[in-house]
């Protein structure tokens, strides 16, 4: 790795997902310059691990590729993949960040020609497809990983795998000697895009994600439909591999609960929408959809999408908080509540399950200096005690995909102010 140069008139954003993509470029394409931190081998985040957005129902490539395009654009921005910001010290116009990169193992030599995955055999959980499949030790993280460059897994250093790929690489890409550095940079502003995870579904008891099968989270749902992930873009249930003909979507999964999460997670009804949609298109009437609702929180624009799915013959909305889910035998499980439009008790036998797990923020915790507003859902305030300091999409709250984007554009302009104010003071 080059060396790296920041100064107080550098703008460091910390997470390479959607919103750390908008709030860097944006930044960049001011002229002001980025340093952009991502913790993975890859940018893209959360969107990436998508198959389709809502409300429009296209692809997340189509939002990736003109940020990624944007991104190699611009010489104002540096890229550093594997790199996790371990502490955060100073004030405004002038803050100290460590920062630990690990290795990759592989350098910029790298043609992505996957010689290295063929002779590989140790193989691992894939991260990208929430461990449904294997990754080989070498590995793309994904198909539109970028920058499109191998790395090896330091489960496998030391190995005899790791002795075959550096072999099987014709153009000395693979680098066995890399090694773990620790960076200290002096950047004026930082905007934290850290974005979110799948609340753990495991938590909630009563639901059995962790004694049933069929029993799965949205984002797991989310990758079946994807051609390249587990099941080649069929829905299928984990215990027998058969195609479900009545699913139960339920919202809520660890969301606006005070032994989970207090907050909305505000993309959950949504995405559920949306992948009731994905049921009518990949099964089509052979298979039901019951969605378990508290409410409905489509706003604005995107509650024609929620009426749009009412209308479907092939989805039934219960508006009911599910009380507990139970073995319901031959992999079916049975979800027991009680209907609060009519105050009905249900035992509903469904043949799959797809729990609309809750948004929690990936802030990391102990690093900012003293005195830095963080909520308590783990979200960072926009307070002027922050001082440059800034929170940038699901950093600052738990927000879809377009609220994110704009929330990182205000991040940028607040961060090019401060690093302005810097500039203007030393001319």
């Amino acid at each position: 790795m080059s060396e790296v140069i920041a100064t107080n008139e550098t703008i460091m954003v910390v997470g390479g997902g959607i919103s750390g993509l908008t709030a860097a470029i944006e930044a960049a394409e001011c002229g002001k310059q980025v340093l952009l931190l991502e913790k993975s081998s890859t940018v893209g985040g959360r969107v990436g691990q998508l198959y389709k957005y809502f409300p429009k129902l296209c692809h997340p490539t189509c939002g990736l590729e003109i940020q990624y395009r944007r991104l190699k654009g611009n010489k104002n921005v540096r890229l550093l993949t594997m790199a996790e910001v371990t502490n955060v010290e100073g004030e405004s116009g002038n803050y100290t960040v460590s920062v630990k990169v690990a290795p990759r193992y592989v350098n910029e030599n790298c043609t992505a020609c996957g010689a290295c995955a063929e002779v590989v055999e140790a193989e691992f959980d894939d991260e990208h497809n929430y461990g449904m499949m294997k990754r080989k030790g070498a590995y793309l993280a994904n198909n539109m990983a970028f920058p499109q460059r191998y790395v090896l897994d330091p489960a496998i250093i030391g190995t005899d795998d790791a002795t075959r790929a550096a072999e099987a690489c014709k153009y000395g890409a693979v680098d066995l000697e890399m090694a773990e550095q620790e960076l200290t940079l002096n950047v004026g502003s930082v905007i934290f895009a850290t974005g979110w995870k799948p609340y753990d579904a495991a938590k909630i008891q009563p639901y059995g994600y962790d004694r049933y099968e069929n029993v799965i989270t949205n984002v797991e749902f989310e990758r079946m439909l994807d051609p390249f992930g587990p099941t080649g873009g069929q829905i299928k249930r984990p215990s027998d591999g058969e195609t479900p003909k009545n699913i139960a979507f339920i919202q809520c999964a660890g969301s606006r609960d005070k032994n989970h999460l207090k907050h909305c997670s505000r993309i959950c009804c949504m995405a559920t929408l949306k992948q009731t949609t994905y049921v009518k298109d990949t099964l089509g009437d052979d298979c039901k959809s019951t969605v378990y609702y508290i409410d409905i929180r489509a706003i604005d624009r995107i509650d024609d999408f929620h009426q749009k799915v009412k209308e479907d013959e092939n989805v039934t909305f219960v508006k009911s908080k599910v009380a507990n889910i139970v073995n319901g035998g031959n992999g079916n499980v049975i979800l027991n509540g009680v209907d609060t439009e009519g105050y009905n008790r249900y035992a509903n036998e469904h043949d799959l399950v797809v729990l609309a797990t809750g948004m929690e923020s990936s802030l990391p915790e102990g690093i900012f200096p003293e005195g830095t507003v963080i909520n308590e859902h783990n979200f960072i305030d926009a307070d002027e005690s922050n001082g440059a300091i800034f929170g940038a999409g699901c950093s600052s709250d738990a927000l879809d995909v377009n609220r994110a984007v704009q929330n990182s554009t205000a991040a940028a302009l607040r961060a090019i102010q401060t690093v302005s104010l810097v500039s203007g003071s030393e001319g």
